[in-house]
């Protein structure tokens, strides 16, 4: 199961009405790559969700995942931060046992990933 903070409801709510499009879903998934060896990707979907996918929703809104990033994401939180740069989005993720300073990139246990860190330095 994929959660959110209350504060990234209200900012995905005010997103969704500012676009004008009521039946979008948060997909969020996993990629190789990053400092630490997998990133995170979020972003609107309007498509239906395919088979695959694991849909959950909470507070009207619905979070779109597919099933290998679920793997590595189970359990995770979606928060809206803001620091000196602004505000966004941001992923807790209790699988990862490694996350880059930016907090887009992480490793979990047995994990090859990345050797390093790059600019971001890990955690």
């Amino acid at each position: 199961m994929i959660t959110m903070t209350p504060r990234a409801v209200c900012e995905l709510k005010d997103l969704i009405m500012t676009q004008g499009k009521p039946n979008v879903a948060l997909r969020v998934w996993v990629a190789g790559g990053g400092c630490s060896g997998l990133s995170y990707g979020m972003a609107l979907d309007d498509g239906q969700p395919e088979q695959a996918d694991s849909v959950f929703e909470q507070d009207g809104i619905k979070i779109v995942v597919d099933g290998l990033s679920l793997g590595y994401m189970s359990g995770s939180q979606v928060d809206f931060v803001d620091d000196a740069l602004g505000g966004g989005f941001k992923i807790e993720n209790p699988n990862a046992t490694k996350t880059c300073g930016c907090g887009s990139s992480f490793a979990t246990e047995g994990d090859e990933g990345a050797s390093g860190c790059g600019s971001c330095g890990c955690h």
